[in-house]
């Protein structure tokens, strides 16, 4: 058995985290944390989970923790970074969900997140968790942080084409479109009901956090610096991701056949589901699922691939993800816990 440490356990990441681990077949969740919910039952906090878990919340202890095989870190950003190298000297592997270790440039990283990076020694050895193309190395990875829900989505849309060198790399566009639980489980007048519902509306459009962590796993794809202008946008609805991506066909990229090309890429990906051509995908498809669904077309054979990607945010775009790391990390079946189908209606 893996035996499993959450520390965050409150948020919506990391209830998602529980209701996936506690279907795997070998996990053993020893301790789930929360300063704030110490000594408190997790089903009190999260009544889904009544008759599944006995555990209570517990004050984060780097002892405990290290005595996991696994550490989970569902937390806002610059806490992982705190506990970590201790964890990793103690003989622990870490999963991040966060975005303390995506980044591999530290000043880059504190440009955005505005403060100092607390380990940028271990920035090198962090593997970033997107199986579909680190798949090999996330399995002998000690540290792993997975990548964030807008990346996920952008980075498998866009892979195939970079990496065959058949788009323009300097005017790349992604319109993402989230649920609500993107943001986090927090009260925060934004996040109401009475302010969601009914709108939608674009955000971060000067800059936002994921772009960096987007343009360097894209450049990495095409072997060449990569500039992506990405604009997220937040709709009235719980879950999903939705994201459009345009690039411009060159010459090679306009004799190609893109469908096959996507067909092939991700023919024995488990998770990733190329829709036959003239089908589009939706976030309902995939809600609850660990699946990202995409489509592409040329419209009027013009000059510009459109490609469209869902996937859940909480599952793929998160805790799914960091589960199907975790299986590779220990030799496990890539699909353990997390085969499931997305939820209709």
């Amino acid at each position: 058995m893996i035996k499993v440490g959450i520390v965050g356990g409150t948020g919506y990441t990391g209830v998602e985290l529980l209701r996936l681990l506690l279907a795997h077949p070998r996990v053993d969740i020893a301790l789930i944390t929360s300063r704030a919910e110490a000594g408190r039952p997790v089903a009190d906090l999260f009544p889904s989970l009544r008759g599944r878990i006995e555990l209570s919340f517990s004050d984060p202890d780097d002892e405990a923790l290290a005595a996991c095989d696994v550490v989970f870190f569902a937390t806002p950003h610059n806490v992982a970074m705190r506990s970590v190298p201790a964890l990793l000297a103690a003989g622990a592997r870490v999963i991040d969900l966060s975005a303390d270790f995506r980044i591999r440039d530290a000043g880059l990283w504190e440009q955005w997140y505005g403060e100092p990076h607390l380990c940028p020694e271990l920035l090198g050895e962090a593997v970033y968790g997107l199986p579909e193309r680190h798949r090999e190395t996330i399995r002998d990875a000690r540290l792993l942080a997975c990548p964030g829900c807008y990346p996920t989505a952008v980075q498998l849309g866009f892979m195939p084409l970079l990496e065959e060198g058949l788009i323009d790399t300097q005017t790349l566009i992604a319109n993402a479109v989230s649920g609500v639980s993107g943001a986090g489980r927090q009260a925060k007048i934004d996040n109401l009901l009475s302010e969601v519902s009914d709108s939608f509306k674009a955000y971060g459009v000067s800059g936002h956090r994921h772009l960096p962590e987007i343009e360097q796993g894209l450049s990495a794809m095409a072997a060449q610096p990569v500039s992506l202008t990405f604009v997220p946008h937040l709709a009235p609805m719980i879950r999903g991701i939705h994201a459009t991506l345009y690039g411009a066909l060159n010459a090679a990229g306009r004799a190609a056949d893109l469908q096959a090309l996507y067909e092939d890429a991700y023919a024995h990906e488990p998770f990733v589901d190329v829709l036959p051509a003239g089908q589009y995908p939706q976030t309902r498809s995939v809600r609850g699922a660990n699946t990202c669904q995409l489509a592409l077309s040329v419209p009027q054979n013009r000059e510009t691939v459109v490609v469209t990607v869902v996937e859940d945010n909480l599952v793929k775009g998160a805790a799914g993800q960091a589960i199907q790391c975790m299986n590779l990390m220990f030799g496990e079946d890539e699909s353990a816990g997390i085969a499931l189908p997305g939820l209709l209606p």
